[in-house]
């Protein structure tokens, strides 16, 4: 139902859906939520605020509000590490967060920020762990075995939920492909004024968030507009040749191409912008149906496809088979 909205926010000849009950209707739908704010800073650069119901635009602008209220204190805290990083002349990559709002979305507003996603080099774990100790993220939170990062909270001022930062040393399991880090380092550019803090190329972070969106099973309508603002973003400059050869070097070319298929399959539109050579003719479950109207059985079929068979190799998937019979150690 959402894809109406999203087409008339991309797609400059397609009109707004004028029918109230369509606002109201969007509004039970739960995951809104997770993308209001994208949806406010979208209308808003467009000129399109006025043409939606005044009680949609109300509750888009007071989501946008609170999120530009937390987002700049995550910046703040952001900008701290950040700063600490330089001044100990530590190598560390911006992921995601406040970064990719500003640099993607074009509003530090546009993109709700629950923590902080930060690089570093395997080396320099535990000297980064005291770094963000010393800053007052002092929690451990619970690891994940087999995973790529570790994780430390502090409560905001006002908040009953804490702000985490991640350190990652890794951006997938070393058991389920030949991920090769070094790369994203070796093509990364300074952030901003910054020599020490990087920022990952626009191609390697493109791939990042379609990983990240197949992580969470595209059981977010955030992951999706993550994906359609990069596209759109990115357009001519996106080369998805040269992503499906970093796929196959990385054995993760079916996580990308059922990824990227699922997305172009749920948002059409997107075949106006940029179409996607490699799309499968696989119909993958639609957002819908995983969230609500789907039965037992297609849902259940949908995971262990998701779970199990999205690794380019056999190997790949018996390890991560073996992963679940067989649980790693905390």
């Amino acid at each position: 139902m959402i894809n109406q909205l999203m087409a008339a926010l991309y797609i400059n000849e397609i009109e707004l859906p004028c029918d109230e009950v369509y606002y109201e209707q969007l509004l039970t739908n739960q995951d809104i939520d997770s993308i209001s704010t994208q949806l406010y800073h979208l209308l808003k650069i467009q000129g399109k605020l006025e043409r939606v119901p005044d009680f949609f635009r109300q509750y888009l602008y007071e989501q946008y509000l609170q999120t530009i209220q937390l987002n700049l204190f995550v910046k703040h805290e952001t900008t701290q590490i950040l700063n600490a990083f330089e001044d100990r002349g530590m190598k560390v990559i911006t992921l995601k967060g406040v970064c990719f709002a500003e640099s993607y979305f074009g509003s530090l507003g546009a993109r709700k920020t629950s923590d902080i996603d930060l690089l570093v080099k395997t080396d320099d774990v535990d000297a980064t762990v005291k770094l963000v100790n010393q800053l007052g993220f002092t929690v451990e939170e619970e690891k994940i075995p087999g995973h790529f990062h570790c994780s430390y909270s502090k409560m905001l001022p006002g908040s009953k939920i804490p702000l985490v930062v991640e350190l990652h040393w890794d951006l997938l399991k070393e058991s389920t492909a030949q991920f090769n880090i070094e790369e994203f380092w070796l093509a990364a550019k300074p952030l901003g004024q910054y020599s020490s803090v990087k920022e990952l190329s626009r191609p390697h972070v493109f791939y990042m968030i379609v990983l990240h969106g197949w992580r969470h099973n595209l059981d977010s309508l955030k992951y999706y507009l993550d994906i359609i603002q990069m596209i759109y973003f990115l357009k001519d400059d996106l080369d998805f040749d040269l992503l499906i050869k970093i796929a196959e070097r990385h054995k993760t070319k079916k996580r990308i191409i059922r990824t990227l298929s699922s997305v172009y399959q749920e948002f059409p539109f997107l075949e106006c912008i940029k179409p996607f050579p490699y799309k499968s003719s696989k119909k993958y479950l639609d957002f819908n149906s995983k969230k609500e109207g789907s039965n037992i059985y297609q849902k259940y079929s949908d995971f262990i496809n998701y779970q199990y068979f999205s690794y380019d190799t056999p190997n790949h998937t018996i390890k991560e088979i073996l992963a679940t019979i067989i649980p790693a150690k905390k």
